[in-house]
């Protein structure tokens, strides 16, 4: 069977402010793959992660995420781009001043979504998924942080993405808290989902094994 690429980096430099932080990047990731990528503080697992939606520029080598290449890719087709992508913050960004649903709305309706009914359907479905249901009319202040994580995750699935990145996902929440968010992203991972992972807490990569590499000495080095 051939593997679909989601992601294709070949010889890839990135900078930041003219310093080099990854060179010779060579990746690889493919459907439904779970992919950690581990480091110290620092090391440029964020940096690598916001050049995958267009966020920072490639400054050499080839770097493919789905159909486009994004070394090349025209401004005007980043927002393609990302919406085949969902990001997962460690600070959530959740908007404060509106319920669990409305936050989902506001992405459906910023997406092209018009249809009352079918948002309504897809905001059910995500939040079934991430087991938050019930919480449709919360405010943020009102859930855990573990929760808030969870809306954040079933923000990143609205628009179906064949890639999620999760930057330090874990990186606000309690070791039992944290557990439960990966197995999660594990279980979206096996539905079919490539997911990418950032973090520097190794007892996590321990518990939940997936692929791994590591930033260090500005290079991505396969474990």
């Amino acid at each position: 069977m051939i593997k679909e690429h989601i992601v294709n980096y070949s010889n890839v430099q990135l900078n930041r402010e003219e310093n080099i932080i990854l060179r010779n990047v060579n990746l690889t990731v493919n459907r439904g793959d779970f992919l950690y990528i581990i480091g110290k503080v620092g090391s440029g697992k964020s940096t690598l992660m916001k050049s995958m939606y267009a966020e920072l520029p490639i400054d050499d080598g080839s770097a493919r995420v789905f159909d486009y290449e994004l070394a090349t890719i025209k401004r005007r087709l980043v927002p393609f781009l990302r919406r085949k992508i969902g990001i997962v913050f460690q600070d959530f960004q959740l908007l404060i001043d509106r319920t669990v649903e409305k936050n989902l709305e506001f992405v459906l309706r910023a997406t092209d979504w018009k249809n009352k009914r079918e948002i309504k359907d897809r905001i059910n479905e995500v939040l079934i998924l991430v087991g938050m249901q019930n919480k449709a009319y919360k405010m943020p202040h009102e859930l855990s942080g573990g929760e808030q994580q969870r809306v954040v995750i079933a923000r990143a699935l609205l628009n179906s993405p064949a890639l999620i990145l999760a930057d330090e996902p874990t990186g606000n929440l309690d070791p039992e808290t944290g557990s439960q968010i990966v197995s999660l992203l594990q279980d979206i991972s096996g539905r079919g989902t490539a997911v990418i992972m950032s973090t520097h807490n190794y007892s996590i990569v321990q518990a939940f094994p997936g692929k791994i590499m590591r930033c260090e000495d500005m290079n991505l080095i396969s474990m």
